[in-house]
């Protein structure tokens, strides 16, 4: 069994150097993703495509292999093809009826066909042969070159007929690491979850660094909105998840500063102790979710106020966009219900907040804040490889009773994303299962009876791991987790 990984459109324009070293780098990441998962197959560079040959042990997990790819940055589409030998064009002919009669039927179609090696017909000849059978035989609204509602597309590769059984649509974009790192300022919303998203999408290596303004449930929600982008979109490389409070700075600028500016000022310090952490990993440029009019902080002149404390390059992906494209985004990327449910960590409301800051007003009532908390938050700041917040999440839950032996009144709470339980269902015998994702439990556990026993479940243990956690601060001590 045979997929076709067909390059993103960006990368196949590239020269033949940069073009080489792209799709090395792709051909690595898909590796290092299919090897975490235990699956057998080969991953075979043809420069203007890679083939992943499914041996049979991996075949029964085709779907699960497709659902990876489609996921990994630099990956146009991927084609699920099967190939088998042929006699001539008319026994070609017959093999692709045998697949499209039911697909061109009653509507406007073409033939598309790419041929490799010699032969005794060229491509153009195979197509209009192809395409007059199906329009004669496939009672078809007729053939149309420019505007098909159905293309018929297969490949003659030397004495092989290469039929395209299924065309999946991917992510898109370049490969990981094609850029340089970024650190994305990471609050657990909306807009820094997309826009960490749209850079891991672009071929940078997203780091995370968290500014905690809500105390340590806002800490296991980021982490987990954090662990979850990076290992959809970014597994195949490591990356850090910096956590930095910033109580004692909010505590600061609500002593210090005038309600008006305290917006701005805000931003600018969170830039500032950023930097920072940008110098100590070597990183030269800082992602945020700002939109251009957003809040009253997001306007032009307060964002060129607040850019000017950092030497850094400040990456805003979103900031043209409306807010109903960046929960679209969210939606897709399956971060909308999560980002939906976490709680607003402003630090601080400004009364009738400036829109249009004077850089020399803000440095002047900068004047009488404590610089020193900056270098002091960051220096007490932690640094994780984000591979280990599944180690912390364990030994944060340690008190948790975890399990593989349910109870028989226990009721087990598939904690999985939907496509993840959809595609391997989890069926116990003797014990309930209630199937609520780990983005929407924190909002739904209250209304589920209080006098049962619930057991989270998820395949690796992370979410089930931080979200026990998150219910045991919330004061829900009937929450243990099975690990079977």
């Amino acid at each position: 069994m045979k997929l076709i990984v067909k390059l993103h459109s960006e990368i196949t324009i590239k020269s033949k150097s940069v073009r080489k070293r792209f799709t090395k780098l792709l051909e690595s990441n898909i590796r290092q993703i299919i090897k975490q998962h235990d699956y057998s197959v080969e991953v075979r560079n043809q420069w203007d495509k890679l083939l992943v040959l499914i041996n049979p042990s991996a075949q029964p997990h085709v779907e699960a292999v497709i659902g990876l790819l489609r996921e990994i940055p630099g990956i146009d589409q991927v084609l699920w093809v099967e190939e088998s030998d042929y006699t001539d064009m008319d026994d070609i002919y017959q093999q692709v009826k045998a697949v499209y009669a039911d697909v061109v039927r009653g509507k406007r179609f073409c033939v598309r066909v790419k041929r490799r090696g010699t032969h005794d017909f060229t491509s153009t000849d195979i197509a209009r042969y192809v395409g007059g059978g199906l329009n004669q035989h496939c009672d078809t609204a007729g053939v149309d070159l420019k505007r098909p509602e159905v293309t018929v597309n297969f490949e003659v590769d030397g004495d092989k007929l290469v039929l395209i059984k299924r065309r999946i649509k991917c992510l898109g974009g370049m490969p990981l690491p094609t850029q340089e790192d970024v650190l994305s300022l990471i609050s657990g919303g909306f807009d820094s979850g997309v826009a960490s998203y749209l850079t891991i999408r672009r071929g940078a290596r997203t780091h995370y660094c968290f500014f905690n303004l809500g105390g340590r449930e806002h800490e296991i929600g980021v982490k987990q909105v954090s662990h979850y982008l990076w290992k959809r979109f970014g597994s195949s490389h490591k990356v850090k998840f910096i956590a930095v409070d910033f109580e004692p700075v909010v505590t600061e600028i609500l002593e210090k500063i005038d309600s008006g500016l305290m917006g701005v000022v805000l931003k600018r310090m969170m830039l500032r102790a950023a930097t920072q952490v940008a110098n100590n990993l070597q990183i030269n440029a800082l992602v945020t979710g700002e939109s251009l009019g957003q809040v009253s902080s997001q306007t032009m002149t307060n964002l060129h106020v607040i850019e000017q404390v950092t030497e850094k390059l400040v990456l805003r992906p979103l900031i043209c966009m409306d807010k109903a494209e960046i929960i679209d985004i969210a939606r897709q990327i399956g971060t909308e219900d999560f980002a939906a449910t976490m709680p607003e960590y402003c630090g601080v409301i400004s009364q009738r907040p400036t829109v249009r800051a004077v850089k020399e007003e803000i440095e002047q009532a900068e004047q009488a804040f404590d610089m020193s908390l900056i270098d002091r938050v960051v220096r007490d700041s932690y640094v994780k490889d984000i591979r280990a917040i599944a180690k912390e999440a364990e030994e944060e839950v340690a008190a948790v009773d975890s399990t593989d032996a349910l109870p028989a009144d226990a009721v087990v709470i598939d904690v999985r994303a939907p496509e993840e339980e959809e595609s391997k269902p989890l069926e116990l015998d003797n014990n309930e299962v209630v199937h609520i994702p780990f983005f929407r439990l924190a909002t739904r556990f209250a209304d589920l009876p209080q006098d049962k026993t619930y057991y989270l479940y998820c395949e690796k243990g992370v979410m089930s791991k931080l979200q026990a956690l998150l219910l045991h601060e919330q004061g829900y001590p009937n929450v243990n987790i099975y690990r079977p």
